[in-house]
């Protein structure tokens, strides 16, 4: 059974992964909107796939015999400044995931709740995927740059990831 804190700090993680889907889906509005099609499928891609990190952690919960509770998902941001910035800021994003899943780690460790700790080793080598995926995009940005030409082989190469 779940303590109360590990049960709340689940449940947080249920709407943080919910904003995460809503934050890469608006996302992939923008860059089709900015004539990104590469960037566009990237982020679609990727909000399918943090929707399936949110449902299994409410399945996870679920299964616990605890109840998982969705809370309001804020407003995603709508607007960037450029491709650099919208990945900037996708990284940033993912290390404050990282960083929320890592405190949730640390309490299951320290109530001694293995259960909890094993099912959450997925979402620790999941988000150091995240972060090394996201810091070679920019990586990729800073070699290649947004200039001329730059811009439309940066959104070529992001359209080609494979999302798992």
């Amino acid at each position: 059974m779940l303590s109360e804190n590990l049960l709340n700090k689940l449940n947080t993680q249920v709407t943080l992964e919910f904003y995460s889907s809503n934050l890469y889906l608006q996302m992939s509005a923008w860059c089709d909107y900015k004539g990104l099609p590469g960037s566009a499928k990237f982020f679609k891609e990727h909000a399918k796939e943090e929707m399936s990190h949110m449902q299994k952690i409410f399945d996870y919960i679920q299964d616990t015999g605890a109840l998982a509770i969705i809370d309001a998902i804020e407003k995603p941001e709508i607007d960037f400044s450029d491709l650099k910035n919208l990945y900037t800021t996708t990284y940033n994003h993912e290390k404050m995931i990282t960083k929320q899943i890592n405190e949730i780690v640390d309490i299951a460790l320290n109530e001694k709740d293995y259960s909890t700790f094993n099912f959450l080793q997925w979402y620790v080598s999941e988000q150091h995927e995240e972060e090394k995926l996201f810091k070679s995009i920019l990586d990729k940005i800073e070699i290649i740059g947004l200039d001329g030409r730059g811009l439309f082989m940066v959104d070529k190469e992001i359209g080609n990831i494979v999302i798992r």
